[in-house]
Parts: structure tokens; sequence; C-alpha cells
């Protein structure tokens, strides 16, 4: 088959497709002949080489899909020769063909094709774990996310409001605006204008919000931390700032009773990823078919321009996600 080969990484030009072997079957596993997968920045930071695979994954970039089940392990029932899926996977999407285990597969929701499929399980898988198992956001609350035109941005923002919550989100610039607010944030700051903090407190003052879900961290912990309300949790899933803020005061924490946590995806065990798509299934899935929540696909290039894509994606010009077809549907 052929796929995306990243060599000893680089720059995003270090992207080829080559030929190589399929990948072996083992069991829990389906193979699935792959027509779209998302484009993620921890596919980003591996080809930096930033972000190495877990031991037991695959080396190849890839962590979405959606294609046709063309082979199942000898104890997989769940799925079918033929069946559609889009799946979370352990490495391995950008090629023709990719295992993933049986369970971290997902039906195409009714009237969604596999483009738009292929583009949810990253985000979803994420958000879900995050927002609602960790962050424990209930109808009512108030929820800030971070970076709200990004793939994950937009799934946080959709997701908190069919749930219930008043949503808050950060961008750079008007389109980005713009977009989260079709998609259902209340309050949208453009941090390069106005100084986030001081205009949420504003608006929540002492009450303070109740989730915050961020990818930058340095400089924003701080500004996170004074913004949480009583019993306040604030949520990390990366630090594109880095992993320290100088300003950072525990007393906070301490006073206010908040928790601060956060989670990486891909390192997290079968059974883990297998109960987070369970609860997509039974709690996401029907939103999504109902067109209450909906996929948002910034820009689709043929696998062959992956370097294109990483290049996009590094930019942050985008509005939701970036996609690679395999094959066009």
């Amino acid at each position: 088959m052929k796929h995306i080969s990243h060599g000893a990484g680089g720059a995003a030009d270090v992207m080829q497709w080559v030929e190589g072997p399929e990948p072996t079957l083992q069991p829990g596993q389906v193979l699935i002949d792959v027509h779209y997968a998302g484009v993620n920045r921890p596919d980003v930071a591996q080809r930096l080489g930033r972000y190495p695979p877990p031991p037991d994954a695959s080396p190849l970039l890839g962590l979405e899909v959606a294609g046709y089940v063309v082979a199942i392990a000898s104890d997989v029932t769940a799925w079918k020769i033929g069946d559609q899926v889009c799946a979370l996977t352990h490495g391995g999407g950008y090629a023709e063909r990719c295992v993933a285990h049986a369970s971290h597969c997902l039906p195409i929701p009714n009237g969604m094709s596999l483009l738009q499929a292929a583009s949810l399980p990253e985000n979803f898988f994420t958000v879900w774990t995050n927002v609602f198992d960790r962050g424990r956001l209930k109808s009512g609350e108030s929820f800030l996310v971070h970076g709200g035109s990004s793939g994950i941005g937009l799934t946080a923002i959709q997701l908190a409001k069919a749930f219930g919550a008043r949503v808050f989100t950060t961008v750079g610039n008007a389109d980005k605006a713009a977009a989260c607010k079709v998609h259902g944030a209340d309050v949208v700051i453009n941090y390069k204008e106005q100084e986030f903090e001081k205009e949420i407190q504003a608006i929540v003052g002492k009450q303070g919000l109740d989730v915050i879900l961020d990818m930058v961290a340095g400089t924003y912990i701080a500004k996170n931390i004074r913004l949480l309300g009583l019993e306040g949790r604030l949520v990390q899933i990366a630090m594109l700032e880095g992993s320290k803020d100088p300003s950072f005061d525990l007393l906070p924490i301490m006073m206010k009773r908040l928790t601060v946590t956060g989670s990486t995806l891909r390192p997290r065990s079968v059974a883990d990823k297998a109960a987070i798509a369970t609860a997509l299934r039974e709690k996401v899935w029907p939103l999504i078919e109902v067109g209450k929540v909906k996929s948002v696909v910034h820009a689709t290039f043929p696998i062959s321009e992956a370097a294109k894509a990483h290049t996009l994606m590094e930019s942050s010009q985008h509005i939701g996600k970036i996609m690679l077809a395999v094959k066009f549907q």
C-alpha cells in the first residue's frame, strides 16, 4: 500500500507518498480502506520530532480516518467487512489502509459523508473526555474554550452549547469570531484587540467561570486561574506557549477550591478510548444526526499534498478541520 512517510522528520516538505507494507491485523482490530484522514496538531508535532508515538503505536502519521472495513480479526463481532466507519487510530491514518481497534470505530452518522465523518474522531473524543468527563461541565454553567476557531474549539463550542452551557471563546481575527458565533458561542473575544481576562471578568464578575478548556498554557495559566469561580475546573490539553507561567500563584486554587487537570488522548488505554466511543455514540451521534452539532471542514487536500495541509495547519489561518483525501468519494 501507499502511505505518507516523514522520514527522520523536519519541515513539512519531508513528507512523501511512498510504497510500504500493509499493517498487520491484531486481535480486536479491523482493517480500514481509508478514504479520508484528518490532520491534527499532534501530527505536526510528531513530524517535527516533538511528539514521539507510544511504543505500541504505528510510526506513521494520522490519528483519525473514515472508510470501509476490509478485514476483521477473528474475535471482532461488532463490525463486518463492507461496513462504513470512522475511527480513532493509534497512528497510521495517512495511508491507503489503516488498522484501528474495533471499539474505537463509530458508524457514519446518518446523512454525513465519509469526508465529514473522518473529521470527527480526534476532536470529539478529545472534547468529550476533557470537557464532560474531566471538566464535568453541566447545563447552566459557564464555559470558556481558547482558540475557538480550531477543530477542537468549534467542537467544544457546539457540544457545550448543545448541553446547555453559556459559551465564551477567544480568537485572533474577525472571520474566526464570526465562525464561532455562527456555531453557538455566546461571547467571542479577539485576544489581539482586547484583553480577554478583563473582558470576561467584566461579564462574569465574582461568580467567575465554571470550566475552561485551554491549549495555550504559558501566560494563560494565571489568567485562567483568576477567571475561574468557586469550584471551577481548568482542563489543559496542550501547551502552545509552554508549560510554565512565572506569575502562577497557588493561593487562588486553595481559596476557590479549584480543580486543575488535563490529559493527552493517544497514550490512554484501549478500554479508556472504548468508553469514550460508547459515550459519543449514545450522547453525541444523535445530536449530529439531527443537525444540532456539525462537522466544520476548512480545506481538503489530496494525500499526496500532505505538506500543503501541514503548512496550513502551522499557519493557524484555518477555521475548523483540515483533511486529506486518500480516495475521493
